[in-house]
């Protein structure tokens, strides 16, 4: 496999929300997928299957590791409107310059994302975003297709932990994600995300998607974990 160009995070590198759909959509049921290193774009990876896990290679080099799990629970806090949510995204903190902005999920320098644009509810810990996924995210159903599912529910994750502060260097290293319902192209949703635990470098964040009327179609548990200083 390869991952195409146009599905960046960082500039030079694999969007990891999305990339780690691509990576568990190799195994059966519910995935939790870590990411060892950034995923290189257009390159020829090797993927190797064996007892429910996944290993994922460039060459010598561990990409990506990915396994099997028999649930992912999660509380998912009460719905946010869509009214609510626009004017959330609103003050959307997500930068027009640097290494993120050009994300084709959440980058604010890029007329093609998917304008997952997520930023504080007022009166609570959370970020939100209305999203109205784009017709080529779907497949012949018009069903949003997994990996865009999972590359949505993971960029508000970031700005659970990090969007009314200071926007700290962060990276995705794992994500475990379950999709309950369908999440139907062109029509109107709502992205939640929320912060869990913090332990030292690591970020723990939820996050959802939820149909217009509130009704949740996909969550997911994202771990961040900030680079060493020095």
């Amino acid at each position: 496999m390869s991952i195409p160009s146009r599905f960046n995070g960082p500039r030079e590198s694999g969007n990891g929300g999305y990339c780690s759909g691509v990576f568990a959509a190799l195994l059966d049921g519910l995935a939790e997928v870590d990411l060892r290193r950034p995923i290189p774009l257009e390159t020829p990876l090797e993927a190797e299957r064996a007892n429910g896990s996944l290993r994922v290679s460039d060459g010598e080099a561990l990409i990506a590791e990915a396994r099997t799990v028999t649930q992912l629970e999660l509380e998912v806090p009460d719905p946010v409107s869509v009214e609510d949510a626009r004017l959330a995204s609103g003050s959307y903190p997500g930068e027009k310059h640097g290494l993120f902005c050009r994300c084709f999920v959440c980058g604010r320098a890029r007329e093609d994302s998917m304008k997952v644009f997520a930023g504080p509810v007022e009166g609570r810990d959370m970020v939100a975003t209305p999203w109205i996924p784009p017709e080529w995210s779907a497949d012949a159903d018009g069903r949003v297709r997994p990996e865009f599912v999972w590359a949505a529910l993971d960029c508000p994750t970031y700005f659970a932990q990090y969007g009314r502060g200071e926007l700290a260097m962060s990276f995705l290293a794992r994500l475990a994600a379950r999709i309950d319902a369908p999440v139907p192209a062109g029509e109107e949703h709502v992205v939640i995300a929320w912060p869990l635990e913090v332990d030292g470098r690591k970020r723990h964040a939820g996050s959802a998607v939820l149909s217009a009327d509130g009704e949740t179609l996909a969550l997911a548990r994202a771990l961040m974990v900030e680079p060493r200083q020095g």
